[in-house]
């Protein structure tokens, strides 16, 4: 019977706290047009940067495929000339293997070069939406503060 008589008390306290605190708590929760406007543009900057980051990850996927292929053929082109040089074959397709090797070297250069560059695309990405999300998070602060 005490315990009901407790528990009945203090739903009634913290029922007439609510109700005392409820339109402080509404008033500051308002958001005002502008801060609106500000918040949305925010969302969009961070839906483009994920975006892009999704695209700059898919790059480099291709990019690492495309080296792995350029990585095989370079290899198979060194065998092909081992066994040139073992059979003896003209000194015009040793040439041709040779300048095989050289244009598969080129390309795997050039392919790291790339990816290279697609990598460091996306650490910048991911560093704007890092930026864009602390600006969101202060910016949606600062509205509920005003």
């Amino acid at each position: 019977m005490i315990i009901n008589r407790s528990f009945v008390g203090a739903s009634f306290l913290a029922a007439s706290l609510f109700i005392v605190v409820s339109p402080v708590l509404a008033a500051e929760g308002k958001i005002t047009p502008a801060e609106k406007a500000e918040l949305h543009h925010d969302r969009q900057e961070i839906r483009r940067d994920k975006r892009e980051i999704r695209q700059d990850r898919k790059e480099i996927h291709g990019d690492r495929k495309e080296l792995q292929a350029d990585r095989k053929e370079w290899v198979r082109d060194k065998q092909e000339l081992r066994r040139d040089l073992k059979s003896g074959a003209s000194k015009a397709e040793i040439a041709q293997d040779r300048k095989e090797l050289r244009d598969d070297r080129k390309e795997s250069v050039g392919d790291k070069v790339e990816l290279a560059k697609d990598v460091k695309e996306l650490k910048s990405d991911k560093r704007e939406l890092r930026q864009d999300r602390k600006e969101y998070r202060r910016d949606a602060k600062n509205a509920l503060k005003n």
